[in-house]
């Protein structure tokens, strides 16, 4: 009788055992799914002007696939990219910080300018939360042709674990591009536009070579619609028509005189390249949803900067054109100002954001965003820490596409690129407060300084103040009529100046 009470009880415990460890396992399986991290593709456009896509009340061109895109998540209507010209841009995109903290005053390259390896940049964060990475596109950052002059850092240094990309721009291109490099080694011609390309190569990386037990970063960075531009011709005869003509002569093309001479038969292969560009990005959500990857995949497109404007006399001074410029017909919609300008249309571009069940669908924000917002919102949703010993300007914008109000510990600066043709015509630089902007120039430079020199001593000492809530397209000058306003928001701005100014390096002093 006692052997028998025995295994009775041990039965019994047994029993109960696996009852407590069923019990476990069913209250720990949702928990399991809540933690799963997403996967983030950021579609980094270039020179795509905020009024340029039919989502963003373009009259013209027609953008079925973006617009179906806004219409699953949410549209913001005060996105801007971290600065006013491309590597700028991009390094701060990839750093979450401003670029000139990074030494990008102008394009890479420029005084020796390039992505320092200590860069922490988005996909080495989401690396260490356990991501794959990927990179596909214009990089610009650095020079990816190595020899033995030029050893710069490349994604693989970045963090990024697969990469397709072109130092720079798509000349020669974009049709049959010849520079692409991948991981490392010279690719050679590739057959193909550009912007399609780029979703092949993106898709076979998705379907075929990443490691599907891992959440994933994939930035795709295309070169259109920056000029030289090229489109198929079933997309640009789209546009050659009289409606299209009559259309665009109500363009507003942010303030910036265009050239005397007439180039609007170029038009239809600006127009056309949008539209290519369109079925590519939509071509690539296609791939996303084949994979079963949409509803835990938060997609981010954007764009680098304000759309591109042709030489003009005040640019060049009269001593250059440049033909290829001459196909930009991209507007900034109601705003001032174009690529390079520290005005709203030179940094105010497209945002939209899908993430099905966390972000709703069909909405629209008008929060202020910025490109370095995104490495900080990646990490929070990776459920990652950025370092405390890096300088970021950045928030976590997810509250901000979900439509709820935002605080920043700092406010953000636009700065103009230091370069021979842009100094003299524009702002040096424009810093957000609420709905306020506030504009600042440097004092002239008037003995010829070394513009780096004169950047790195100079501080604004004029201001111009507009108040974008009542005065979006920037006609109306409040500095003298708000003066309390204007003392107000000096001093934060030459605090933010200053404190960015002196973290960028010298590149001719530092080598």
């Amino acid at each position: 009788m006692r052997k028998s009470s025995i295994q009775i009880l041990q039965i019994f415990t047994f029993t109960f055992t696996l009852l407590v460890l069923f019990s476990s396992c069913k209250e720990k399986s949702p928990q399991k799914e809540e933690e799963k991290k997403p996967n983030i593709i950021i579609y980094l456009t270039d020179d795509l002007g905020y009024g340029d896509l039919g989502c963003y009340g373009s009259p013209i061109i027609k953008t079925p696939e973006i617009d179906k895109f806004a219409s699953e998540g949410v549209l913001l209507t005060d996105c801007h990219s971290a600065g006013t010209v491309c590597s700028p841009s991009r390094a701060g995109l990839l750093t979450g910080r401003n670029p000139y903290r990074s030494g990008f005053y102008y394009i890479q390259g420029a005084y020796g300018a390039y992505l320092k390896k200590d860069e922490v940049t988005i996909a080495e964060l989401l690396k260490s939360g356990g991501y794959e990475t990927a990179f596909m596109g214009k990089w610009h950052l650095s020079r990816l042709e190595k020899s033995e002059k030029y050893d710069e850092p490349s994604p693989s240094d970045q963090g990024f674990d697969y990469w397709f990309a072109s130092t720079h721009n798509a000349f020669g291109g974009p049709k049959n591009f010849g520079k692409f490099i991948r991981n490392g080694e010279a690719v050679g011609e590739v057959d193909g536009w550009y912007c399609d390309v780029l979703t092949e190569e993106a898709t076979n990386w998705l379907s075929n070579i990443r490691d599907k037990s891992k959440p994933f970063l994939l930035i795709v960075s295309t070169h259109e619609p920056h000029t030289p531009i090229a489109p198929p011709e079933k997309y640009s005869e789209m546009y050659n028509n009289a409606e299209v003509d009559s259309l665009e002569k109500s363009i507003s093309y942010g303030g910036v005189a265009r050239p005397e001479y007439d180039i609007t038969q170029n038009k239809k292969e600006y127009y056309g390249t949008v539209s290519q560009l369109d079925d590519a990005f939509g071509n690539l959500m296609k791939t996303v949803d084949k994979e079963n990857l949409t509803d835990n995949t938060m997609v981010i497109f954007t764009s680098d900067n304000g759309p591109e404007h042709p030489v003009n006399l005040e640019e060049s001074k009269g001593e250059w054109e440049d033909p290829i410029r001459d196909m930009s017909f991209g507007t900034p919609g109601i705003y001032k100002g174009m690529k390079r300008y520290p005005y709203e249309g030179g940094h105010r571009v497209p945002g939209i954001v899908r993430y099905p069940g966390k972000i709703p669908a069909g909405t629209t924000s008008d929060e202020f965003v910025v490109g370095t917002d995104f490495i900080t919102t990646a990490a929070k949703l990776a459920n990652v820490n950025t370092s405390s010993d890096i300088t970021l300007d950045a928030i976590d914008a997810f509250p901000a596409f979900l439509g709820e109000k935002t605080k920043r510990d700092k406010p953000y600066l636009f700065l103009f690129p230091t370069h021979e043709d842009t100094y003299f015509r524009m702002p040096h630089m424009a810093m957000r407060y609420n709905n306020y902007t506030l504009l600042g120039w440097f004092p002239e430079n008037k003995d010829g300084s070394n513009l780096i020199d004169w950047m790195k001593s100079s501080v604004p000492e004029k201001f111009a103040l507009y108040d974008l809530s009542t005065d979006p397209e920037q006609k109306n000058d409040l500095a003298e009529s708000q003066p309390k306003v204007v003392n107000k928001l000096k001093p934060l701005m030459l605090e933010q100046w200053k404190d960015i100014r002196d973290e960028g390096p010298d590149w001719g002093k530092s080598k």
